[in-house]
């Protein structure tokens, strides 16, 4: 039961005012009802700090939310639930910024990470999904393709100066056949494959640490390249540049969405409420059908960089 859930305990204090109970404290206003509505702070029992817009007892609207472990989020809230646009604080320095549903990442954000990376694109339920680019901070080596369930997954391209690698990825690693060009005049085409890491043959060598997810208290690690693997290149032949060799762009793909369960709402809806909630439903139902916005291709940068053999994307 969340703190906002409590508001019908018995107060001395009506309207405005600051609260104390073994619940918390809050202070601001109040509606008829005397639940929390308005601007108001609230203390919580486990010592975290809400400062906003309350609607009815919910937290709604902007607000900042400070975890005691020294995370925060400030932004939009619908229905005592981050949603909208904010910018979440991990307590390791890193930071989202982008859109939410309910409590989750989902729609088109950046991940800032400590090192200086950053990651750009689609989330759909706290995960990776759909068109995403990750820049390598110092070297400006931009990673560019579809992800799922986290990681990148089918055609990619990886950007360096002056040169790029276009082909296929699979759980973060290029894999199969691809080519290199060269400043659209030249095309080195070969292929790619996963070897085994010899640093894994030592005792100990499974605990080595080859790339991490996202920190922070809320958030879920995503999954990682197959540990001790290695992207190893073969080449074939070199040919003039011709667009039609290229192997497929990264194309983004609509999400799966749970339309029968939905669709049930909505007739029991209508039939409970009538045509008002049905129409409120459905324009619910739009916007969660709605795909993100894809990532820029102007993320990809043209500051001359040191040429990196693509290996590990350690996101």
């Amino acid at each position: 039961m969340s703190d906002e859930d409590l508001s019908n305990v018995d107060s001395p204090e009506d309207g405005e005012g600051k609260e104390a109970y073994p619940y918390g404290e809050y202070e601001g206003g109040r509606d008829d009802h005397l639940d929390r509505h308005g601007f108001g702070s609230a203390l919580l029992p486990n010592n975290d700090i809400y400062e906003g817009n309350y609607v009815h007892g919910k937290r709604h609207g902007i607000g900042l939310y400070c975890f005691k472990n020294g995370a925060r989020y400030y932004g939009e809230w619908k229905k005592g639930m981050k949603h909208g646009h904010g910018v979440f604080h991990y307590p390791d320095g890193s930071r989202y910024v982008g859109n939410w549903r309910k409590d989750l990442k989902h729609g088109h954000g950046f991940y800032y990470y400590t090192n200086g990376d950053i990651y750009e694109g689609n989330y759909y339920k706290n995960q990776r999904i759909g068109l995403g680019s990750y820049k390598y901070d110092g070297i400006n080596v931009v990673a560019y393709g579809v992800w799922n369930n986290g990681q990148m997954n089918g055609p990619g391209v990886i950007r360096y100066i002056p040169y790029r690698f276009h082909g296929s990825f699979e759980k973060n690693l290029p894999k199969g056949p691809g080519c290199f060009t060269f400043d659209g005049k030249y095309m080195l085409h070969g292929f790619y494959v996963n070897l085994r890491d010899p640093a894994f043959d030592y005792v100990g060598a499974d605990e080595l640490d080859l790339g991490g997810g996202e920190a922070g208290d809320e958030e879920i690690r995503e999954e990682q390249p197959p540990k001790g693997i290695v992207p190893i290149w073969r080449s074939r032949n070199v040919t003039e540049f011709k667009e039609e060799l290229l192997p497929p762009e990264p194309t983004d793909f609509p999400r799966p969405e749970s339309l029968d369960s939905m669709i049930d709402i909505i007739e029991y809806l209508q039939k409970q409420y009538g045509q008002e909630q049905h129409m409120a439903v459905e324009e619910e139902m739009d916007e969660h059908r709605q795909t993100t916005t894809p990532v820029p291709t102007d993320l990809l940068i043209d500051d001359e960089v040191t040429p990196m053999p693509p290996g590990n994307i350690d996101v």
